[in-house]
Order: structure tokens, then C-alpha cells, then sequence
């Protein structure tokens, strides 16, 4: 008896095949199948690593280090036939020299652009005094493009967002509720030791400043005309400010959130 046997057309080259792993919380990105395991990554032309990460699932801006066959690479490296990737998020407790890691510098001043996704968080952020950039009506390449040219770090849920190239500082926001989302970005960026709470408007993001009681008494309700003497301001869209009952609430809102386990 005769056995077929198959035979590879001319012209048609063998499918390449590299291991790739995913460390850490960037298995979140991953479908549970492939999480926590390696990877078998078929490609027929080489590309960069960082294309391979991203088709994958895994935003750039969330990726710190990368090694491959045990040496570190940048996102520019062409993956090769049998290589062996392994890649890591940012690690606090970890050491990594600066000369191999990814992730930008931290930048000088903490400020944020916010999808249109992320309306109260922006808010939040805002009562905490960092200035945070936020529209419901912008698109996704106005987002990114803030992010770029006023060195502002994008925070979405959306991982397409974070793919773009022109974004160099992103956050991938993990929780649903916008309150864990705040305490979610306090601890990533260590937050807490720069707040400066009620200095922003919470609703465009401008500087407050005071302003008397006497020249805006026009507008005052008779209740708070009559307990309160401090006021402020917003430059851009006029709203006023005071410490009453919204004060109250949000303070405690505050230290709840940034108080110790």
C-alpha cells in the first residue's frame, strides 16, 4: 500500500514560530488560556517585538522590560525563529537598570489626559489639584496627541488608545468604579504626597482664586451669604466655590481614601 506524503509547495516558506511570556498584571491583557504560560507566536515575516506584544493584546506603555534568549532588547528588536521572549510591566520592588528599561522617565510634573470614558475620574483628579485634561467630545487621535505634545499621561480603558505610537505615557485603567480608579492611579503614581485638594475647578480644570463675598453677593443664596465668608473663583467658567457641605463630604472623601490600611 502506497502512503501519501505532503509535500510543501516551492515558494511557500514554513511558518516561524517564537515562544513569548507575559509576567505580573500583564496577564489581565491576555485571555485566561494564555495567561501565566508561554505563548507560541507564528509569524512568516519578522516583525518588531513591539508589533508581536501589541497584536497580542498588550498595550506598549504598560511594558518596562523585555528579554530575549535572556538578553534585554527595545521595542525596535525583529523577533527571530525559536526566540524565546519573556515580558514585564513596571515593578516597584524590583531594581532594573535604567539602561534596559523601556518605560520613559517619570515626568516632571504629574498631569493627565483623560478619555472620554473617564469623566468623574477626571473630576476626582481635579479635586485632588492635578491638572487634568478632559472633553467628552474628543477623539481618539486628539487624545493621543495631547498626550504627546503636552507631556500629559493618557489614562483610558481603551488598549487601541495606548497602541498608538505617538503615546509615550499611558495608564491602562483597570477598575470600573471611579472611585477604585482614583485609588488605583494614587498607588501607581504614588500620588498621595502631591496632592493639593480644592484648588481646581472640578469641571474645566483651571486655577482657582479667591474672590470677596461682596462681589459676587448678587449670586449667593441667603443660607450662604449669611454662614460662610470665603469664596473662589473659576477664571474660565465662572462658577463659584465655598466650603459648605460639598467641602465637607469630599474631605472625608479624601482622607478615607489616602489613609493607611
Amino acid at each position: 500500500m502506497a502512503y501519501a506524503t505532503f509535500r510543501p509547495q516551492a515558494g511557500i516558506a514554513r511558518m516561524k514560530q517564537a515562544g513569548v511570556r507575559f509576567y505580573a498584571q500583564l496577564n489581565d491583557f491576555l485571555p485566561p488560556e494564555k495567561r501565566a504560560r508561554t505563548i507560541t507566536y507564528s509569524f512568516d515575516v519578522s516583525g518588531s517585538v513591539k508589533d508581536m506584544i501589541e497584536s497580542l493584546g498588550v498595550p506598549h506603555t504598560e511594558v518596562d522590560l523585555i528579554l530575549v534568549n535572556g538578553e534585554p532588547v527595545d521595542f525596535t528588536y525583529r523577533v527571530q525563529q525559536d526566540d524565546r521572549i519573556s515580558v514585564y510591566p513596571e515593578f516597584k520592588s524590583i531594581e532594573i537598570p535604567p539602561r534596559v528599561r523601556l518605560l520613559p522617565l517619570p515626568l516632571s510634573e504629574l498631569r493627565f489626559v483623560a478619555d472620554t470614558h473617564l469623566g468623574r475620574l477626571a473630576a476626582y483628579l481635579r479635586m485632588l489639584g492635578f491638572d487634568t485634561f478632559y472633553r467628552n467630545d474628543c477623539v481618539d487621535e486628539d487624545l493621543a496627541r495631547l498626550s504627546s505634545d503636552e507631556d500629559r499621561i493618557l489614562l483610558t480603558r481603551d488598549r487601541g488608545l495606548l497602541m498608538r505610537a505617538v503615546v509615550t505615557h499611558g495608564c491602562y485603567v483597570r477598575a470600573t468604579q471611579p472611585a477604585r480608579q482614583l485609588a488605583e492611579l494614587l498607588q501607581r503614581f504614588d500620588l498621595a504626597r502631591a496632592i493639593n485638594p480644592f484648588r481646581r475647578c472640578m469641571h474645566c480644570n483651571d486655577v482657582l482664586r479667591p474672590v470677596s463675598k461682596e462681589t459676587i453677593s448678587d449670586r449667593l443664596l441667603p443660607h450662604t451669604k449669611q454662614h460662610f465668608d470665603e469664596f473662589y473663583n473659576c477664571p474660565q467658567c465662572d462658577r463659584i466655590y465655598w466650603k459648605g457641605s460639598h467641602y465637607s463630604r469630599m474631605r472625608r472623601f479624601i482622607d478615607n481614601l489616602i489613609a493607611p490600611n
